[in-house]
């Protein structure tokens, strides 16, 4: 195949793949503005490890984008796959850092997504360099984790605590079922 006709056809594929990331990361930041007013314990989350090399990605296939459409007199239907390309690297990824961590009435954001407290059935806390909950979930084999500010670690602690009391959480025990262990102990 001549690379005149492969390239346009691998750029409009990631186009497809991109665009994919984009309505995910969209109905991420319309999801969270919903919950914003439930939020019960909250904190913005790191940023991403090579976020500063997600931006200036950004800003090149920006440039990119504007030098065929402008220089080269390129169509921008022409330009799908660099066009949602540049919508993720210059937008989705700097927007979906303002998503809040942490707890909200209906569930806990994590840093991979939102997981309803009914689907919780595993919490467990790393306690390294840094605290991180994980929460392991009853319908699907999905760990999720949530790294926890130290200074916040005692007032989530607690939090997770009072939905186990209010049966909002419930752990599920493996192995033998003895009824011998309160779901409070595990958290």
């Amino acid at each position: 195949m001549a690379p005149d006709f492969l390239l346009p056809q691998l750029l409009f594929l990631f186009g497809v793949g991109f665009l994919a990331a984009n309505v995910k990361v969209t109905a991420d930041l319309v999801r969270f503005h919903a919950r914003k007013g439930s939020a019960l314990l909250i904190w913005q989350g790191p940023k991403p490890r090579h976020y500063g090399f997600a931006l200036a990605l950004g800003a090149i296939l920006g440039l990119l984008v504007v030098i065929k459409i402008f220089a080269l007199g390129r169509a921008p239907q022409e330009l799908f796959g660099e066009i949602m390309m540049f919508l993720y690297f210059g937008y989705a990824v700097p927007l979906s850092t303002r998503i809040a961590r942490g707890f909200y009435h209906d569930g806990v954001w994590s840093d991979s997504g939102f997981m309803p407290w009914g689907q919780i059935s595993a919490v467990s806390w790393r306690e390294d360099d840094t605290i991180t909950l994980v929460l392991i979930s009853h319908f699907r084999a999905v760990a999720r984790r949530l790294q926890v500010p130290g200074h916040l670690y005692g007032q989530a602690r607690r939090l997770l605590r009072d939905k186990v009391k209010t049966h909002d959480i419930h752990i599920g025990g493996s192995g033998l079922e003895l009824g011998s262990r309160d779901d409070q102990d595990a958290v």
